[in-house]
């Protein structure tokens, strides 16, 4: 799958293209929820080969079940929340440098569909960015137009995951593209899928 994830001129993604948030390679993140954290929706995201690149917390009572989003320094890049009375769960991430993007759910049957929206900080164009998920299979795909942006893949389940309703996901992603991005809208199909 990562032979179809050609790299993108300008980088793609809301946050500045000059942090280490962007590869010029092709990267797989290893996304795991964290089994002991007392929110439940903690997150550990690091590259295949153990680089760590985002930190993920979410606040132990929120009713819009906010995540702060920080870079391997411990940099706040977004805040992750729920926004409330939208009859298909959908997301906002608001940055404190205004790189804010949104991530609205849609209807269907069997399957998990999401938009994204942002505005690209390199050229400053409007971007929507398709999310389609197939949770039999257990994969999803993120595209601009026809074009993968990122390839989602959940690992099979073992016995410590199914007691804690943990799960483990890997990500493939296009080089340059905001890597801080694509691991939001993993966790935001993670809250999807928990929730139906």
């Amino acid at each position: 799958m990562k032979k179809d994830l050609t790299p993108f001129y300008p980088p793609l993604g809301p946050q500045p293209s000059r942090t280490p948030l962007y590869a010029p390679y092709p990267v797989t993140l290893v996304m795991k929820e964290k089994v002991l954290s007392l929110s439940g929706d903690d997150f550990k995201v690091e590259t295949s080969d153990g680089a760590q690149i985002l930190k993920v917390k979410g606040k132990y009572v929120s009713i819009r079940d906010k995540k702060k989003f920080k870079d391997a320094s411990g940099r706040e890049l977004f805040t992750l929340s729920n926004k409330m009375l939208k009859l298909h769960k959908s997301f906002k991430a608001q940055s404190p440098d205004g790189h804010d993007f949104v991530v609205k759910g849609h209807f269907s049957l069997a399957s998990s569909k999401s938009s994204i929206e942002f505005t690209n900080h390199a050229d400053g164009a409007p971007v929507e960015l398709r999310l389609k998920g197939d949770w039999f299979d257990r994969k999803a795909s993120i595209k601009l137009g026809d074009r993968p942006v990122a390839h989602i893949t959940r690992k099979l389940i073992n016995g410590r995951e199914l007691f804690f309703d943990k799960q483990t996901y890997f990500v493939s992603v296009a080089p340059n593209v905001d890597l801080s991005l694509i691991a939001a809208i993993c966790v935001c199909l993670d809250e999807r899928e928990n929730e139906d």
